[in-house]
């Protein structure tokens, strides 16, 4: 056990303007055992920043990822993201083995073999939203007209949304993720939209069954429909928003290292690199628990910080060099352990799929301002940009 005092750090651990990952984070890396921070609610949380650290606390079952549980780090309460309430399906909140069954449900329709069935309907997304880009003019939002809307209109193909419904699907999901230009009553409004809708697709799909992921899962009887409208939500909402940053961030690093554009291993660097999902996986002690030395307490908030973890110099060589050709493949940009994202294969091709036709289509693509006048997104926690001006 460590005897010396930890660091003590406020919160929020970001502020606009800076670099991500934030500079600080290199520092306390270097730090014995962990960070210590204080919510303002006045709950004690610890910051993991070391990449070992994390793996191991995604992996620990005196950690718990339970919102419900004494002393969790609710940190949407102070950065201005509204809680999404926890409604049946809600499985990102259970441990196991609670939440095992949602996922051994769900596997099946993330496979390697199962997405590799949707590239072409992926690829038919891409090129109609170039096509819609180009019809446009010379130049566009990336943000707005390419990288929010491709993964909102492949969700809603794996789910069955009728082709009818998709342009109110994808304003719905857009002003979700909206946190500059929509308020707390729109975003509010447009979830429950959106599960009154899923609620009639499930209804539907009982009925007349398809070929979608909806109409799988009812099969398989594993899952009643209120569980799986929950489901549904939260595929939607994880999927749309980090898929949709990365395309985004990974378009802008491209283009200041185009010797790299064409080559697909781009994708696995531009998720680390970019570790989108920083905040994400917000843990809580169940149990006293020793973690690199240092004593938590039961009750105490624990937040493996993603992108620290990725940019760990013991865990890669020149972190913040963005290097597509690097051996090491073990980041954490998915997470780590059972709840490791579901849906990882489905990013990476959709990434893979949108830069590959985005510069094939438009070769001449170049940013419309400078690189340092991007306005990045460091609403709630998740990194991003609010807009990405582009011509050609």
């Amino acid at each position: 056990m460590t005897s010396t005092e930890p660091r003590v750090v406020g919160f929020p651990l970001r502020t606009p303007g800076e670099p991500f990952p934030p500079p600080r984070y290199e520092e306390y890396r270097r730090d014995t055992g962990l960070v210590l921070s204080y919510l303002p609610n006045g709950n004690k949380v610890w910051l993991v920043t070391r990449h070992e650290d994390v793996r191991a606390v995604l992996t620990n079952r005196k950690i718990s990822s339970n919102p419900d549980h004494r002393g969790f780090p609710n940190i949407s309460d102070t950065m201005g993201v509204p809680r999404q309430e926890q409604i049946p399906g809600w499985f990102v909140g259970l441990d196991s083995p609670e939440h095992d069954r949602f996922r051994k449900a769900l596997i099946p329709e993330f496979t390697v073999r199962r997405v590799r069935e949707m590239r072409p309907a992926i690829e038919r997304t891409v090129e109609e939203r170039i096509d819609a880009m180009l019809a446009a003019g010379n130049s566009a939002d990336l943000v707005a007209d390419f990288a929010l809307p491709v993964p909102s209109l492949v969700i809603s193909t794996l789910l069955g949304v009728p082709p009818v419904d998709r342009d109110f699907f994808e304003s719905r999901t857009r002003t979700l993720v909206a946190i500059r230009s929509s308020t707390d009553q729109q975003r509010d409004t447009a979830t429950k939209e959106l599960l009154r809708y899923i609620n009639r697709l499930v209804a539907i799909k009982e009925k007349w069954p398809g070929d979608d992921l909806i109409s799988r899962l009812l099969a398989t009887g594993t899952l009643h429909s209120q569980e799986l409208s929950g489901v549904l939500m939260l595929l939607l909402i994880a999927g749309h928003e980090t898929t949709a940053n990365n395309i985004a961030l990974g378009v802008v690093t491209l283009l200041l290292n185009p010797e790299w554009i064409g080559d697909d291993r781009a994708v696995e660097e531009t998720l680390r690199f970019h570790s989108v999902a920083d905040l994400v996986s917000l843990r809580v002690a169940v149990e006293d628990v020793e973690i690199s030395g240092q004593l938590v307490r039961a009750g105490e908030g624990i937040i493996p910080l993603v992108a620290a973890a990725n940019h760990d110099t013991d865990a890669f060589e020149c972190p913040h060099r963005f290097d597509p050709a690097r051996t090491e493949r073990h980041h954490v940009a998915f997470g780590y352990g059972v709840h490791q994202c579901l849906g990882q294969n489905l990013v990476r091709v959709e990434m893979e799929i949108a830069y590959r036709k985005l510069f094939e289509r438009i070769p001449d693509l170049q940013l419309a301002v400078p690189v340092e006048e991007l306005p990045l997104k460091y609403d709630g926690v998740l990194c991003g940009l609010h807009e990405l001006p582009v011509r050609w």
